[in-house]
């Protein structure tokens, strides 16, 4: 049922699938500076990214559960990027305009960017329980970013050397059956040396206490001994590549 809604919005001309082809320095306000990269938090492992003259938005979700109080993010973006179709990483109702839609693994090309998608699981069983976790890649504003979504598998040799080190990392770290546990999130931050690091997927206010089975972001920040945590006192940040550190990682908390 979920599939076929999904599809109806392909159909119905929403999405635009293209063919497969081939720090120290910190601002929490909104504004996009030249060469540089803003990130804004939406809830859940949903992100806004402007940059290049180009606004990227990341799985979009329907509030329920652990998003039951957040807004639901109906933001105009020209490229909208899906990890899975799940209702909290893949619900493109309500979207303004007519962004292009990426949702499978694979290599894209679009506004003058170049999108990696990166086939993963969103579970431990194989993809039984949960199917399929798209992590994708691309370079905005001379930042190179990587968005975990869902994932819950171990990243490959194949997987890594597709990722790269990545100057921004975005990781699920709550847990549950369909996403890091703050353990499999701290190996996975070791395995890719990120310059900084954003948990995503954990439990916030925004929670139905009674259905979300998250942890908070406590119990990840607890692991990354020796990183420099960040708690930002607000949704987004703005990232420039001259600013971005020689080593890591800086984990940036962004709040709710």
């Amino acid at each position: 049922m979920k599939r076929r809604r999904f599809m109806h919005y392909v159909q119905a001309g929403l999405m635009t699938s293209l063919g497969a082809g081939l720090a120290t320095h910190w601002q929490s306000a909104p504004a996009q500076a030249a060469g540089s990269l803003s990130i804004r938090w939406l809830g859940h492992t949903c992100f806004l990214f402007s940059g290049s003259g180009i606004q990227v938005l990341v799985n979009p979700f329907r509030p329920a559960g652990c998003t039951a109080k957040y807004p639901s993010p109906q933001t105009a973006a020209n490229i909208v990027l899906i990890s899975s179709r799940l209702l909290d990483e893949g619900v493109v109702e309500g979207l303004p305009g007519k962004p292009k839609l990426l949702f499978e693994p694979g290599a894209y090309k679009t506004s003058g960017l170049e999108f990696q998608g990166i086939r993963t699981l969103h579970d431990r069983v194989n993809g039984y329980q949960f199917g399929i976790n798209v992590a994708w890649k691309w370079v905005q504003g001379g930042v190179n970013v990587v968005h975990l979504g869902g994932i819950a598998s171990p990243i490959s040799v194949d997987q890594k050397i597709l990722m790269g080190r990545p100057d921004v990392l975005l990781i699920p770290v709550g847990g549950s059956d369909k996403a890091y546990t703050p353990e499999e999130a701290q190996a996975a931050v070791q395995a890719l040396n990120p310059k900084v690091v954003i948990p995503t997927h954990y439990k916030t206010a925004a929670a139905d206490e009674q259905t979300c089975d998250l942890q908070s972001v406590e119990a990840f920040l607890s692991l990354m001994q020796g990183a420099t945590i960040r708690r930002v006192g607000g949704s987004g940040i703005t990232v420039s590549p001259g600013s971005l550190p020689s080593s890591g990682p800086i984990i940036q908390v962004l709040s709710y």
